[in-house]
């Protein structure tokens, strides 16, 4: 079992492992571009339970290859970001709430390209037919490109392990 490594403080940032199961970053830049990344798949999460539309779609290229085919069953597609955020929204609004959680994240910093790993765990509540709750777990994986100083995400994966729940809450857009 691989003990861990280091533990830094970075501008007020949380302790954080440097070594997470990736490479460890090699000076500030990077530790500072790692941070960012996570912060970034972090803060989609909590613009969709909040209903934040604007927001989530400022976290986004203006075209994002998504992959949601293990929970939809269509295949991977690149597609205007403002069209995925429509379809968040027309599905996760009214009286559909929801919790995002991730965790375990690993990170691959490149230049200018980052891809954010992590476990995801998400919660949907809707009144109306049976059992109101549906969950999923599963992996992510966002991939993302630099912009000016900024970081955006242009691919995103969502991979289900497992679901339980009423699936009526998964599949009815909230009223």
């Amino acid at each position: 079992m691989n003990a861990l490594k280091h533990v830094t403080f970075a501008a007020g940032l949380a302790l954080a492992p440097v070594d997470a199961g990736g490479a460890e970053p090699s000076d500030w830049r990077a530790l500072a571009d790692e941070r960012a990344v996570i912060r970034i798949a972090d803060a989609i999460d909590r613009a969709v339970d909040a209903q934040d539309w604007k927001r989530a779609r400022s976290y986004f290229a203006d075209r994002v290859t998504v992959d949601f085919s293990s929970l939809s069953g269509q295949p991977p597609a690149t597609i205007a970001a403002d069209d995925l955020i429509g379809t968040w929204s027309a599905n996760l609004k009214g009286s559909k709430t929801s919790l995002h959680l991730r965790t375990n994240h690993q990170v691959v910093i490149e230049p200018d390209a980052a891809t954010v790993f992590s476990n995801g765990y998400a919660w949907n509540r809707m009144e109306g037919n049976g059992d109101p709750l549906w969950e999923v777990w599963g992996t992510y994986q966002h991939r993302l490109k630099r912009s000016g100083d900024d970081w955006k995400v242009d691919g995103f994966t969502f991979r289900m392990t497992h679901e339980r729940g009423n699936p009526w809450v998964k599949t009815t857009p909230g009223q």
